[in-house]
């Protein structure tokens, strides 16, 4: 075996941080680290591993004096689509039941990281990939990014969604999201309140940046009373139901859907659609 091929078929790479997965990157840029989903084979689908190393950038970034904040985004036109349904990823150590659990999942720490950080979102962003923008401490957004909530055609009773979307955009808006799965873009969510700003696309990775060092230049301890206050008011979400949900026939079934690409038996003939939902 050649030295390329050793590399390739290491558990790690020979120098640099790790992260766990070789589909996320991190970076050092001065004071920031920078990590990056890069998965462009499956359009960034985040395995389990990769929702776990962006739980770890965020602690590694927090436990080294050397870093101010981290800065995280996605390759190509997609940020994140949220968890991989179909399985694949040589690193997929879950079944992904398990992988939607908050164990693996790095949403609780976003929320409560000591140190910044904030979400350049570069393109497609649904599912968990929206939940990481949501939990970021500032979300900035290319004009071209599109969003979308779509656990409920999954089966999924998703609490931490229905939770912090209604105390951010508030219930009705929450039901039209949840409800319909629909897409929607950069524009809207702006308008909603759900991210911070949106920039032309060429602009997105000098202004995340930007912005990030803004929130990295406040005082620390002053700033993290204020993240808890907010914290506090995002509230908890029922954690016993949704991973109920997780192993009921709906969510087999809808994730069974997902991969045959076609509608779930939930829905009446009349209005099943070709193609996966």
């Amino acid at each position: 075996m050649d030295a390329q091929s050793q590399e390739q078929a290491s558990p790690r790479p020979p120098e640099g941080d790790w992260l766990g997965t070789p589909y996320l990157t991190f970076k050092r840029e001065g004071p920031i680290a920078v990590c990056t989903l890069d998965r462009p084979e499956a359009r960034n689908a985040m395995t389990p591993a990769m929702y776990f190393g962006i739980r770890y950038a965020v602690g590694r970034v927090n436990q080294d004096p050397d870093l101010a904040g981290l800065l995280i985004t996605g390759t190509g036109d997609v940020f994140a689509p949220g968890g991989d349904m179909g399985g694949g990823g040589a690193d997929n150590w879950l079944t992904f039941g398990a992988a939607l659990g908050m164990d693996a999942t790095p949403f609780e720490t976003l929320r409560t990281s000591i140190k910044p950080v904030v979400s350049a979102v570069n393109g497609l962003c649904q599912g968990g990939g929206l939940q990481i923008a949501l939990c970021s401490d500032i979300a900035v957004v290319s004009d071209r990014a599109t969003f979308r909530v779509p656990e409920l055609y999954r089966g999924i009773a998703d609490t931490y969604y229905s939770q912090m979307l209604a105390r951010v955009i508030g219930p009705v808006r929450t039901r039209d999201l949840m409800f319909t799965g629909r897409t929607f873009g950069a524009q809207e969510a702006l308008e909603w309140g759900m991210v911070a700003r949106v920039v032309p696309h060429e602009e997105l990775a000098d202004a995340a940046r930007e912005v990030l060092a803004q929130c990295c230049r406040t005082a620390p301890d002053a700033r993290t009373v204020v993240k808890s206050s907010l914290d506090a008011y995002l509230g908890l979400f029922d954690r016993i139901g949704m991973s109920a949900s997780l192993g009921k026939p709906e969510a087999v079934e809808g994730f069974r859907a997902f991969k045959e690409r076609r509608s779930p038996e939930w829905v009446h003939p009349d209005l099943r659609i070709d193609g996966r939902l």
